[in-house]
């Protein structure tokens, strides 16, 4: 190999690797200034006053910072939204990867890709203008501001993760797998259930994790549908508030250095270990061998 080839190969895999080290070092700092500025509320407040309390009145005398049913709230959401999204995505995914006519697999994948695209603000404000205002008609509730207006809208902003990935993983499943199906007199239909479903399961299962990583850090459009009503869950036809939504709405009116701006970086760092752990079990699920 000429000297020159060399020198480009030994230059390219340094920047890869800087790359790399530059990133995790990035997400180390972002954590511990969150951890840094969130840790100095329980030199004041106990700490299962804070992850177990029930009341978030951040502006009362004296103040309370439970944020309990904030994450009641997101988790709520987080569920509905997966309800939603999961089925359909998979089903998305093994129609484009597996049914699909092939002239219409990479229109529909470039279709399903481009929700990715949209603006989480516009999703919010078309769930104001259309599915608020049909879940208050239909279901006969005072607000169609409620967590199931905030689950349907991050149902869609999940799905295209869900179905790219999950695409990807059926489409690697080696042929030789499916023709053995059908030589043992499998329809198409038994080959998708019973070999290429359970031989893509851990991509699936990562592609479902990365989704709803997805939706558990979404602000703006949540934010807009939900009702931001900080009690604890009634039911998913009531107002909630998340922890994204909380620390959107109030950032800009907390005074700096209160307990109030630190009880918000807390909210901080405890939504990071939340996306941490998704992410962490999505990427062990995607690396896991196949049997």
């Amino acid at each position: 190999m000429p000297a020159w080839k060399k020198i480009r190969e030994f230059i390219a895999e340094g920047a890869v690797k800087a790359s790399g080290i530059v990133s995790v070092f990035i997400v180390a700092l972002i954590f511990y200034f969150l951890l840094r500025e969130g840790a100095r509320l329980f030199q004041t407040y106990r700490l299962t006053d804070f992850l177990l309390g029930k009341n978030w009145y951040p502006i009362s005398d004296p103040a309370d910072f439970g944020i309990l049913p904030l994450i009641c709230g997101t988790l709520l959401v987080t569920l509905g939204a997966a309800v939603i999204s999961i089925p359909l995505g998979i089903a998305s995914a093994v129609y484009i990867a597996e049914v699909a006519p092939s002239r219409y697999k990479e229109f529909l994948k470039s279709g399903i890709e481009l929700l990715a695209a949209i603006p989480s603000v516009v999703l919010g404000f078309i769930g104001m203008v259309t599915v608020v205002p049909w879940i208050k008609t239909v279901f006969g509730v005072p607000t169609g501001l409620t967590a199931l207006a905030g689950s349907v809208i991050l149902a869609f902003m999940a799905m295209p993760t869900i179905v790219s990935i999950a695409e990807d993983a059926i489409h690697s499943v080696p042929k030789n797998y499916k023709e053995g199906a059908y030589a043992l007199g499998a329809t198409q239909w038994q080959t998708i259930y019973r070999v290429v479903i359970p031989a893509a399961s851990s991509g699936i299962v990562a592609a479902v994790m990365l989704g709803i990583g997805r939706v558990v850090g979404e602000t703006m459009a949540v934010m807009m549908v939900t009702g931001n009503s900080a009690s604890m869950l009634r039911g998913i036809l009531f107002p909630v508030r998340t922890l994204t939504a909380t620390v959107a709405a109030e950032m800009g009116e907390t005074v700096q250095g209160s307990e109030h701006y630190f009880a918000l970086f807390a909210i901080g760092a405890v939504l990071f270990l939340i996306t941490f752990v998704i992410n962490v079990t999505a990427d062990i699920f995607l690396h896991r061998k196949r049997k």
